[in-house]
């Protein structure tokens, strides 16, 4: 397959790029950072999507001239603060909507104005559908997330587009709730009991589950919300 995946750098992003690229797959990542991934199979892109700009400039030049892609994975994105909603500052709502929604959205228009893509996913949350006290700008954007993703679908018919929920997955994101006290925020704590379990993979055993998940989520309708531990 030919694969292009967001935020590769780190976290799920770069154990699904180096386990797709190490198993012969031609993976196409984009990270601010680069990640530490040594393989002829994997080309990588130090790009800021929320530099609209240059997304626009450098993504065709970045892909060449691939004619194809059998799957866009829009990994990369931001937690936010863990807070009551009625305490959280407009600008840091909209900074944590702008790199989990509106980014995705302009490169998913520079994607499909210049090459076929056969399905894309979004990587979303059980935040996005649960709305448990705390998530507040992750949770909104999150659910934003899936009903682009719906609305894409409806417009795109000739791919297939789904919002999935890859659970819960050891990332750096766990290190900062780690530190979320449960008794204000009683949802972390079955992230507190999971960390270190084989209910919560690192990214590179996640990797390996994701591709075997990938056969029945593509016999699902395009624009659907799927969670990989409802699977």
């Amino acid at each position: 397959m030919k694969i292009l995946i967001t935020g590769t750098s780190s976290g799920i992003g770069l154990g699904l790029a180096k386990y797709f690229s190490e198993n012969g797959h031609e993976v196409y990542g984009i990270s601010r950072r680069a990640s530490d991934i040594q393989n002829e199979n994997f080309h990588h892109l130090p790009l800021d999507l929320l530099n609209y700009e240059s997304v626009k400039k450098e993504i065709p030049n970045f892909i060449g001239e691939a004619q194809e892609f059998d799957l866009v994975i829009l990994n990369a994105g931001v937690l936010g603060k863990i807070q009551p909603m009625a305490k959280a500052e407009l600008s840091e709502l909209k900074h944590t909507m702008e790199m989990n929604l509106w980014s995705q959205k302009e490169l998913l228009d520079v994607l499909l104005s210049c090459v076929s893509v056969k399905t894309v996913i979004g990587i979303s949350s059980g935040a996005g559908v649960n709305g448990n006290l705390g998530w507040s700008g992750y949770s909104l954007s999150k659910a934003a997330l899936n009903m682009l993703i719906q609305l894409y679908a409806q417009e795109f018919k000739q791919t297939k587009f789904y919002a999935f929920a890859p659970g819960l997955v050891d990332t750096n994101m766990q290190d900062h709730l780690w530190e979320v006290s449960e008794e204000k925020y009683p949802s972390v704590k079955k992230l507190h009991d999971a960390r270190g379990t084989q209910n919560m993979p690192r990214p590179e055993e996640f990797a390996i589950k994701f591709e075997k998940a990938l056969p029945d989520l593509l016999k699902l309708d395009s624009g659907k919300f799927v969670d990989l531990r409802k699977m």
